[in-house]
């Protein structure tokens, strides 16, 4: 008879001790309540960070919200997104007010929200803290590499074709070749170019000269045996080549690739006069030697040239005052 009676006061023990542990949890989820923290993710999961977390929205980066509620950030992006007031709220994790059981389904909501950020994000990275945050994106490659053979790799940043919604999605801009490109994964076509713009790219790689390759580009022999057959440019050591030192503190801080893909048969190359051959090879060119840069002006025009001295520029500028002076207005009846 003394086997049930331990049974029954081990039952006893582990009801006080599940009583004890229910009770716990009671006064953890008061706290909770109360003091509105908790160690779970899923309650400092904002919409920000569940938006930048989605498949396909890799090249975005979280936009602070002391950014969002500054009204200045946001002059004129009231008539373009429908159902401001509502996106607003999502976007900020807001508590919705009454009226807006007067919208018909919230997945209007969601698309004006998506949009809504997608704007005030093409404006954030144009701001310091904005291109910091793209900075680290961009050093660890989030963006990709360039798809050209003769870029080596190069890595691109996101930019798009117009600033205004709707036109075209996002593509990837390359700071050696200087072209943009389709995105490789089919995830970012629905992804809007105007949500990153046709100004972050370049502001970029001005704000950081250190990333952007240099204008000019001289060949050597490791490119020259590079470039033979049966090697590739990766199969040249890059620790082998000395340290790269930009002697042109305006141009870019970064060794470029500058090699240009020449059509050949049989080993010859196809002339340029042939109906098949190469055509504007020379937007890839690039000058050999920064003192190259330095004989144009701010027109790309040679300075020492005759042609287009300063002469021609004087007589431009007289005959754009004559147009002025022999402009006249449209006299009213």
């Amino acid at each position: 008879m003394s086997r049930p009676q331990e049974l029954v006061e081990d039952q006893v023990e582990l009801d006080e001790e599940i009583i004890s542990g229910n009770g716990e949890v009671d006064e953890v989820m008061d706290e909770v309540d109360e003091g509105y923290t908790s160690s779970t993710p899923t309650s400092t999961l904002t919409w920000i960070s569940w938006f930048c977390s989605l498949p396909g929205h890799e090249y975005f980066c979280e936009v602070s919200e002391d950014f969002i509620e500054d009204d200045f950030n946001l002059t004129g992006l009231n008539t373009m997104v429908p159902f401001w007031k509502e996106a607003m709220e999502m976007v900020l994790d807001v508590e919705p007010d009454e009226d807006t059981s007067k919208i018909p389904d919230v997945s209007i909501v969601e698309a004006s929200a998506e949009l809504l950020y997608g704007l005030v994000h093409q404006r954030y990275i144009l701001t310091r803290a904005g291109l910091q945050s793209m900075v680290d994106k961009y050093e660890n490659a989030a963006f990709g590499v360039c798809p050209r053979v003769y870029c080596v790799g190069c890595n691109v940043v996101p930019c798009g074709r117009s600033d205004l919604p709707g036109i075209d999605t996002v593509k990837l801009y390359c700071p050696n070749c200087n072209d943009i490109y389709s995105p490789p994964s089919s995830r970012f076509q629905g992804v809007d170019g105007a949500f990153f713009g046709t100004t972050f790219a370049h502001l970029f790689f001005q704000s950081y000269r250190e990333l952007s390759p240099a204008p000019f580009w001289k060949p050597s022999s490791s490119t020259e045996s590079s470039l033979s057959p049966g090697r590739s440019p990766d199969s040249v050591n890059s620790s082998q080549r000395p340290p790269f030192v930009n002697p042109n503190p305006h141009g870019g801080q970064k060794r470029p690739e500058g090699r240009i893909y020449e059509p050949r048969i049989y080993g010859f190359k196809v002339s340029e006069r042939a109906k098949s051959g190469p055509r504007m090879q020379w937007l890839r060119l690039r000058p050999q030697s920064p003192e190259e840069l330095d004989m144009v002006d701010w027109r790309g025009r040679w300075i020492d040239d005759e042609e287009y001295g300063d002469v021609d520029d004087d007589d431009d500028n007289e005959e754009v005052d004559k147009q002025m002076e022999d402009f006249d207005p449209v006299k009213l009846p």
